[in-house]
């Protein structure tokens, strides 16, 4: 007796399992020996068969070209239906049934067009889709400050094939990832590393305390919001001590009040977060960086750039950064995953001079930097698993995002945020970063009315299509919301995401503090 499970998805992943009697596995089923196998009379048959849509998707990674070819910068390439990874139990149908079912799909790399009626009951369906949520599945548009939404061509990208991560198209993908990151962190120099290993935003943070600094060490935090608390306990975890130089809630650290800090302690390091999420502040690099050059020139200058690659403007080589991180799932408009850290010469010199060994074994750049340089040449190499699915939605993503010049992608940012501030202040609101030059482009932090919660207003929200995220800062976390606007939401002209939000939240309000 088999309990055979047969899987057609995007990994094109065939397993078959005995049962007690055996512990052998089947050998591998082409397409005909499949339907003279469901003929046979075993009752215990479990298949799970993608639809036509992602076949045809499968079909297309089969032939000659390295790489799914984008047709514009937002392409749609898949239709995605509610019918996908269905359960289909045959176990009461006639083998004449079950071979009619088995003829509908193809098992290798064409697909039969769909019946007529198929045809017309999914054009209806496609008309009666909302314009404004592409072909993906309807859903309520999701503005918080990351994950973000997402272009259907980079969702498509995800449902690549399985492959080696050793193989040349893998490896000529990720060599072109790495690339193109260069590009969006405007570093040209030949010295400066990037780095792309499977992991959140957080994962750069140690990477940052493992290698750059060590036991012992003095680092300067600078503090606007939540995330430079957890920066400044990364780094205490691997033994170094942290200092923070805290603004108060909504602003930054002035100038001079670094300058003072960098004098009375030889500080390793200097950490800035671009944007901090949990308040909207936008911390302006270029002019740190110049001031910690001057007064503290072996200082490494680290930006925390999860939230603002991408949709911020960060001259890696002309401010003089030595390292700065980022993760997938924000500006640059991929699914979460992936930690991205881009290092400068000056920084990798300092990693190879360290005298202690790296206190982390997986974020260790003695481990990975390697197998980046041969990915970036071109040439096989491993260390741990990469996540080639990602990799490939990253490609799409980056491609996407260069397909337009970085300053017109950060004036469109920019313009965009203008536009959700001045609407946001018209409500009678006001933003946690109070001072216009301190205010993020890709996110806003908005104070609720007196005496209403975001528990109170985040439902009404939801019921109309759109999702904020509540308070993150501990202190006031139950007075606030957070609005993302960056990336698809943002660069996508046919997308309404933007508007359809500030409309609920005018409409939201209203209803709220009526009942």
């Amino acid at each position: 007796m088999y309990k055979i499970s047969y899987g057609i998805g995007p990994a094109a992943h065939h397993r078959n399992t005995r049962s007690r009697q055996s512990q052998s596995s089947l050998p591998n089923l082409a397409a005909p020996h499949l339907a003279r196998l469901l003929l046979r009379p075993t009752p215990l048959l479990s298949f799970k068969l993608a639809p036509k849509e992602r076949l045809s998707l499968i079909s297309r990674h089969f032939n000659s070209h390295a790489h799914v070819p984008l047709n514009t910068p937002f392409s749609i390439e898949r239709q995605s239906s509610p019918s996908d990874d269905i359960e289909w139990e045959p176990l009461n149908k006639k083998p004449q049934e079950i071979q009619q079912l088995t003829q509908k799909r193809t098992f290798g790399t064409q697909t039969e067009a769909p019946p007529a009626e198929e045809k017309k009951d999914e054009s209806k369906e496609e008309a009666q889709k909302p314009a404004n949520m592409s072909s993906q599945a309807p859903h309520p548009a999701l503005l918080i400050p990351g994950p973000i939404e997402f272009d259907d061509a980079v969702l498509q990208s995800m449902s690549h094939y399985s492959e080696p991560h050793t193989g040349m198209p893998f490896v000529n993908t990720f060599s072109e990832v790495l690339t193109m990151l260069r590009k969006v962190f405007q570093t040209s120099s030949p010295d400066s590393q990037p780095f792309v290993i499977s992991g959140s935003g957080t994962l750069g943070w140690d990477q940052v305390a493992v290698n750059l600094v060590e036991p012992g060490d003095d680092v300067l935090v600078l503090h606007t919001g939540y995330f430079a608390d957890s920066f400044a306990d990364c780094f205490e975890t691997y033994g170094v001590h942290a200092t923070q130089l805290k603004a108060p809630i909504g602003d930054r650290p002035q100038h001079d009040e670094i300058e003072k800090a960098l004098k009375e302690k030889d500080y390793k390091l200097i950490s800035i977060t671009h944007t901090d999420t949990s308040t909207g502040v936008l911390s302006e690099i270029e002019s740190v960086a110049k001031l910690v050059r001057r007064v503290s020139p072996n200082t490494l200058i680290v930006v925390d750039g999860v939230c603002s690659i991408g949709c911020e403007d960060l001259q890696f080589d002309a401010w003089g950064v030595d390292c700065a991180i980022t993760a997938s799932q924000k500006a640059l408009g991929c699914p979460a995953g992936l930690s991205i850290v881009m290092a400068s010469g000056r920084a990798i010199q300092r990693f190879q001079s360290r005298k202690t060994r790296p206190a982390s074994y997986f974020a260790s750049w003695k481990n990975w930097m390697p197998v980046m340089q041969n990915y970036e040449a071109k040439k096989p190499s491993y260390f741990a698993t990469p996540s080639p699915q990602l990799i490939h939605a990253l490609h799409t993503a980056l491609t996407q995002l260069l397909s337009l010049p970085l300053a017109e992608r950060f004036r469109i940012h920019r313009e965009t945020s203008q536009r959700v501030k001045k609407t946001i202040s018209d409500m009678g609101l006001k933003q946690l970063a109070s001072k216009p030059e301190n205010q993020a482009n890709g996110m806003t932090a908005i104070y609720l009315p007196e005496g209403l919660t975001p528990p109170e207003i985040l439902p009404t929200l939801l019921k109309k299509g759109v999702i904020f995220a509540g308070g993150l800062h501990k202190e006031i976390a139950t007075r606030y919301l957070r609005f993302g606007h960056m990336g698809v939401s943002v660069m996508d002209p046919k997308r309404d995401d933007i508007d359809r939000a500030l409309k609920a939240l005018r409409e939201g309000l209203q209803e709220v503090q009526k009942a």
